[in-house]
């Protein structure tokens, strides 16, 4: 209740619990515009328009105006001045039990949100869908991805080389270098070809189905590329699918 000892509406005078008629007022109006229609968004705004604060020091904000409207002792409970009919507070909770609730994402569109970093949309959805069930027909359509040789690569082979050439030669030097391109040539190689074979036993032993499947989106994509015209997957293995891929 922040700072406030007593309902919005009430104050405490010479021991008894009075009606403080400035707050009463905008009680009144809250559940009298509530009903009419208006939505918590909207009195929130109306509310912070004018002087009347809900507690000293704070804007008024949905949570204020929602305990407002949940709140017994306006219709005359415990010992409280009347402020509306019983009737006024069960039509306002009446609203706000029938507020239509948003559907729940599936896990599989958590999934789908986290990999396209933006807001989804049933034509995302359902082209991921059709691309991974194209990718179960067509598993050998995932091909290995080769990595081009960093450039890093030929600089320390150069300097490798020009060690070599020098008499005498520099054995130090030299064994840093072969272990640094050693280095490198091993993560040139990554494990594209691997990922490769594991996403076609994947989605080789997948099935069609007609919703986007969370396990398999996990397991396979690393990415979901979107643009007005298309979408695209990201495969772990690197490889970037799309529609026309698998026609």
């Amino acid at each position: 209740m922040g700072n406030r000892k007593q309902p919005f509406g009430y104050k405490m005078s010479l021991g008894e619990i009075v009606i403080q008629e400035s707050e009463a007022k905008l009680v009144q109006e809250v559940f009298r515009r509530y009903i009419a229609g208006e939505s918590l968004n909207e009195l929130t705004e109306a509310l912070r328009q004018q002087d009347v604060p809900y507690d000293e020091g704070r804007l008024w904000n949905k949570n204020m105006i929602a305990r407002i409207l949940a709140d017994t002792r306006y219709t005359g409970e415990r010992g409280y001045p009347k402020l509306i009919d019983k009737e006024q507070l069960i039509a306002a909770n009446e609203k706000r039990s029938n507020k239509p609730q948003l559907p729940k994402k599936t896990e599989a569109q958590k999934v789908l949100r986290r990999l396209c970093g933006t807001p989804l949309s049933e034509r995302v959805e359902q082209s991921v869908t059709d691309l991974l069930n194209g990718l179960a027909n067509c598993p050998e359509r995932i091909q290995h991805q080769r990595s081009s040789t960093p450039a890093t690569h030929s600089k320390t082979q150069e300097a490798l080389n020009d060690t070599l050439a020098q008499q005498p030669i520099d054995e130090d030097s030299a064994k840093v270098l072969i272990l640094r391109l050693a280095a490198e040539q091993y993560a040139a190689l990554g494990n594209e070809e691997y990922e490769t074979n594991r996403l076609r036993r994947l989605f080789s032993a997948f099935e069609c189905v007609a919703e986007l499947n969370a396990d398999l989106l996990k397991s396979t994509v690393s990415e979901v590329l979107v643009t007005r015209q298309n979408v695209k997957l990201r495969l772990k293995n690197g490889q970037v699918i799309e529609r026309s891929d698998l026609q």
